[in-house]
């Protein structure tokens, strides 16, 4: 398999899966700048576009994301590409993807590679209707989970989301004020560079763990 992707940080680094949002690539800013971040903390970071990016780059056109199961197979040809023990994640719906993923691993009698996802803005409902919860396989996991959230994400805030029904080992880095980029507004006393800043602390550290 041929499939194209971007390193940062020292080969032999912890592995971090790393998959863009549904609207910006894998070299969008968030996404370069988070790994770069999380390469100075010695991760082994690897970026890449799903089929649908690939070719909305490649011809300039705009294309909705692929199906999930599309996106899913995707995922684990990268997967076994690599063949070593990773962390998965993304931003948005790549963390979704991520999560699925890592949580159809484990339906099929587990991973060899597969030791935990880390999301970083997770998508736990489609804008404007939060009744459409993507919240079924959060429910019951066998691998650590980190997300990564704004507290008035519009996708997911900390309001709505402690009234989920969701597996409680889950662990939880709520930024205040940050919306789904992270971002804070002026009057919070915040800025999104210290928001990304502390994301990466805490994603590095999540990797370290579980790939000790």
């Amino acid at each position: 398999m041929n499939k194209k992707y971007t390193q940062n940080g020292p080969d032999s680094g912890p592995l971090f899966i790393f998959a863009h949002g549904a609207g910006a690539p894998a070299d969008s800013e968030f996404m370069t700048t988070m790994a770069e971040l999380l390469a100075q903390r010695g991760i082994c970071v690897v970026r890449f576009n799903f089929p649908y990016m690939e070719m909305n780059k490649n011809d300039g056109k705009r294309r909705p994301p692929n199906r999930l199961p599309a996106l899913l197979d995707d995922y684990q040809a990268l997967v076994n590409l690599l063949g070593r023990p990773c962390v998965v994640g993304g931003k948005s719906m790549g963390g979704r993807v991520a999560s699925v993923f890592m949580q159809r691993a484990d339906a099929d009698a587990g991973s060899p590679f597969i030791k935990g996802c880390a999301c970083l803005g997770y998508p736990f409902h489609p804008p404007g209707k939060p009744e459409n919860l993507r919240t079924e396989h959060l429910q019951q996991l066998k691998h650590p989970l980190l997300i990564a959230q704004g507290t008035r994400d519009a996708l997911g805030s900390q309001e709505e989301v402690k009234g989920y029904s969701l597996d409680s080992a889950i662990e939880f880095l709520w930024l205040e004020d940050g919306n789904h980029d992270l971002k804070p507004r002026v009057k919070s006393g915040f800025t999104q560079a210290q928001h990304l800043q502390t994301t990466a602390d805490a994603v590095a550290e999540f990797i370290h763990r579980c790939l000790a």
